[in-house]
């Protein structure tokens, strides 16, 4: 079975609309059941864009569904992927800030039927760093300890592990050596956790990599990317700067079918690359750029 492709947008159309385009340039797209979740407004000059969203949103698939009241995204993530979820087994999930290549939807249903049974496996990424495939690796992913939030797909029962309340949170603020291998997935990981957990962000992602961490699973990436991110800006909700760490080689070939090995190990090169996009030198040099 096809995956359905859930979407959720708020108050960008031309960004829905530019997503909307790169979607259509995928083979199963007109296959795909799409629903698309959109947020409500917060006041009265974001009414015109949502409208507009709304309109889009419509040009897309039937299967609208739109908040009366502005839940903020990861209140909308969660619910949403939760009720389709529950439908379907499994889901394909992008935000409107996205560009999709035209095989990220082959590579999506390809992995997440290929892995489906590995109960390692917490989530297939449609995002992936710039890596270096070591010499002699087979496949066209690696493994990865942290999630990424750009263009990804699940399945029902790993869904449903993911601890959203985080109910050990006491005991692991407490311990530094649970946290330091947290970090191990970027230096970024335990503090965002921690802002969440204090109110300065609402994160669901955060929430989804640290049950990932506890579970002690791991994401498949491409070593290619399927995604691109446009949301770097002052529309965005959640990524205001203009310059991104985060980066991609995009695909811009037409091959659909990919190498998935079986029973994939992570491999430490690899994590060693993964983990410097997120280290507090390249963070810090991040910063940096979006000041000047």
């Amino acid at each position: 079975m096809i995956a359905p492709i859930v979407i959720f947008a708020f108050n960008r159309p031309k960004a829905l609309l530019r997503l909307k385009e790169s979607l259509e340039k995928n083979n199963l797209f007109a296959t795909s059941e799409k629903i698309v979740f959109i947020d409500g407004y917060r006041n009265e000059k974001e009414k015109e864009k949502v409208d507009e969203v709304i309109r889009i949103a419509r040009t897309i698939t039937e299967n609208v569904q739109i908040s009366q009241v502005n839940k903020g995204l990861g209140t909308s993530i969660i619910e949403g992927i939760s009720s389709v979820i529950r439908q379907y087994g499994k889901a394909i999930v992008l935000e409107d800030d996205l560009i999709c290549s035209s095989n990220f939807l082959s590579f999506m249903n390809q992995a997440l039927d290929f892995y489906q049974d590995d109960p390692r496996i917490f989530s297939v990424c449609g995002y992936g760093l710039k890596i270096d495939k070591p010499k002699n690796y087979m496949g066209d992913i690696y493994l990865s300890g942290r999630s990424s939030s750009w263009g990804w797909g699940t399945w029902k029962d790993r869904w449903e592990q993911v601890d959203w309340e985080v109910k050990d949170w006491e005991s692991l603020s407490n311990d530094k050596k649970k946290q330091k291998a947290f970090n191990r997935n970027g230096s970024d990981m335990y503090d965002m956790l921690k802002d969440y957990m204090h109110g300065r962000n609402r994160s669901w992602a955060i929430r989804f990599c640290y049950s990932q961490f506890k579970l002690e699973k791991y994401s498949v990436c491409p070593f290619i990317s399927k995604i691109e991110n446009d949301g770097f800006g002052e529309d965005a909700t959640n990524c205001k700067q203009h310059y991104s760490r985060f980066k991609a080689d995009f695909d811009n070939t037409t091959n659909q079918t990919f190498l998935f090995p079986h029973s994939p190990e992570p491999d430490k090169k690899i994590m060693a690359a993964c983990y410097k996009y997120h280290s507090l030198p390249i963070r810090i040099y991040s910063k940096l750029r979006n000041l000047i």
